[in-house]
């Protein structure tokens, strides 16, 4: 089997670009914000049923950032996209990846079913501990705040955890 070559950014210049981006968004120039992205699925949710921000505590505290995350995350979307099409050329559309395949089983209810599951603890963890899974790894870890410390530092072991469970072939 042949592979096809891609393009890669080494990690320092991914880290360079990371850094300019926490720089910019955090900036008075860029969002003067952190970055994080959970507070817009709320935002977008008050919006379309027309919320009162003034009585929802919660909406009435994440009114101000919750309208440029949209704009980010549509970036965030279109960026991927472009990069892994134009520059890594590595897109390929997936139900299933080949981890997955290799490892579990190749139903896609499975794979479906897991990953929802997977993304709500980890989403309920992420909210519990104040914040969002990007906020707390982007803008919390560079801040060095203590809830992100804490996040991050559950979130590796449950990967080491997860992964040991995932990775367990059979006859091993």
């Amino acid at each position: 089997m042949t592979h096809k070559k891609t393009n890669r950014l080494s990690w320092w210049m991914g880290g360079i670009l990371m850094s300019l981006l926490l720089l910019l968004t955090i900036s008075t120039f860029g969002a003067d914000r952190p970055i994080g992205a959970s507070t817009f699925a709320p935002y977008i949710a008050g919006t379309i049923f027309n919320l009162d921000h003034e009585h929802y505590g919660y909406l009435k505290l994440i009114n101000n950032s919750g309208a440029w995350i949209g704009i980010m995350l549509i970036g965030v979307l279109f960026g991927g996209f472009i990069t892994s099409v134009f520059i890594t050329k590595t897109f390929r559309f997936s139900l299933i990846p080949s981890g997955w395949k290799k490892y579990k089983n190749t139903s896609i209810l499975s794979r479906l079913t897991w990953s929802f599951f997977a993304g709500f603890v980890m989403i309920i963890g992420a909210r519990l501990a104040g914040g969002c899974t990007s906020g707390h790894f982007l803008s919390g870890m560079s801040q060095l705040a203590m809830s992100a410390m804490v996040f991050g530092g559950v979130v590796m072991v449950t990967l080491l955890i997860t992964g040991r469970y995932f990775y367990n072939t059979k006859g091993t």
